[in-house]
């Protein structure tokens, strides 16, 4: 029997979209000294509400859960995340002519990455973030850091306290949130009447027509289309004025939102977006319909590629402990058998083991003397910045792997 229920509209979610098994939370990396210990599990299913057509997972955990104090994510660790943050500031504070008499507020500051372009400028700024590891990195920057879940309470407390903000950055933060509604309400209260609310999410038209699955995990409780980003936005007061379609992520919709009486005219790409999904069927049960068959397929295609590499004696090592790749790694039932070892650039997870799979996370450093015959590249929306890296230190031999949408070998 279904219990779930709409995170927004509150109707019973019956129509299952995906499904991953059991998977533990992709960013609970395993510590040594509790490697031989239960590691909890829970469900990984995704389903979409037939109703306001908001693409969701089915709740088995929580927030307080999934970003704890030991929380891995470190924004920074990429050079082209800390290239996009940049190219995203200079480009809104141009855009909404910030200075030090604005005030801008992000939610999920993480380190640092994005408001230390704005604090480096002298312009005001607050970061919202729960997670004492990324908070207090960005506090070693100057970087003012409230450590909270973002919703109304804290929006409320702030309003009281004057602080109202003229940019409000809520950058692939929206997916990450269980309580829709009250994450909304919080954006319209902490607004100037003039401010402006910029949202990055991943596309969910990108998610299916490209079979992304290994982008959904525990830490993403949604996936939006513009229309349902637009559609909720506007039981709060909000409005979406103007739309960007950026790589990032696979596929990303950025979106500038406003206040109802704001002065910000609705832009033509915001039409054409919307338009473009309504021709998709983005709101049709139909759209979704073979999304598990192709995940499986791509799936079935990943597990045959390592088990004939095996066969034929083949090493095989993987870059990037990243959230997506064990959410592959878990749905294919891979271990270390078949991949020998993932590195990652992050200190805050070397020494540790994947979540499920148990692959040890070694330094990049390590590559140097390593001598891999294929090297699987699991942020795959990466794979440009990485394979540009890596063919500084691997042997001529190595060859490189992406997994999704499809099996791709390449040099």
């Amino acid at each position: 029997m279904n219990n779930f229920c709409c995170r927004h509209c509150k109707a019973p979610l019956l129509q299952k979209v995906l499904d991953l098994g059991y998977a533990p939370p992709s960013n609970s990396y395993v510590p040594l000294e509790k490697l031989n210990k239960p590691e909890l599990n829970f469900p990984l299913r995704l389903r979409v509400c037939d109703k306001c057509f908001l693409v969701q997972t089915e709740d088995f955990t929580d927030a307080e859960l999934l970003f704890d104090a030991e929380y891995a994510y470190f924004s920074s660790t990429s050079v082209s995340w800390l290239k996009h943050a940049k190219t995203f500031a200079n480009d809104i504070i141009n855009r909404l002519d910030l200075s030090s008499d604005s005030h801008v507020l992000e939610i999920a500051s993480n380190d640092g990455y994005m408001l230390r372009n704005f604090h480096e400028l002298g312009i005001p700024c607050l970061g919202i973030e729960p997670t004492d590891s990324t908070a207090t990195a960005a506090e070693s920057l100057g970087i003012t850091v409230k450590r909270a879940f973002f919703g109304t309470e804290i929006a409320t407390g702030l309003a009281a306290s004057g602080t109202l903000s003229d940019l409000v950055i809520a950058n692939n933060v929206l997916a990450h949130v269980p309580d829709l509604n009250d994450f909304c309400e919080g954006l319209a209260k902490v607004l100037k009447p003039e401010g402006v609310v910029t949202i990055e999410v991943p596309h969910v038209v990108n998610l299916v027509n490209y079979c992304q699955f290994d982008t959904v995990y525990h830490e993403h409780f949604s996936y939006f289309s513009a229309i349902t980003i637009r559609n909720i936005l506007s039981k709060f007061g909000l409005r979406v004025f103007d739309i960007e379609e950026i790589g990032t992520h696979g596929g990303s919709l950025r979106l500038f939102v406003c206040r109802l009486a704001a002065k910000y005219k609705r832009s033509e790409d915001c039409k054409r977006v919307e338009e473009g999904e309504m021709r998709l069927g983005i709101q049709s049960l139909s759209f979704y319909s073979d999304f598990q068959s192709r995940s499986e397929a791509i799936k079935n295609n990943f597990l045959r590629f390592l088990l004939d590499a095996k066969h034929e004696g083949k090493s095989v090592a993987a870059y990037g402990a990243a959230a997506k790749g064990n959410t592959l790694l878990n749905f294919a039932g891979v271990r270390p058998d078949l991949v020998s070892c993932v590195f990652d650039a992050a200190p805050s997870k070397q020494g540790k083991f994947l979540p499920g799979s148990h692959i040890p996370i070694l330094s990049p450093d390590k590559l140097y003397s390593s001598n891999f015959d294929y090297i699987i590249i699991l942020p795959w929306n990466l794979r440009d910045e990485i394979s540009s890296l890596l063919r500084k230190s691997v042997k001529n031999k190595t060859q490189f792997v992406t997994a999704v949408p499809e099996i791709e070998i390449f040099q």
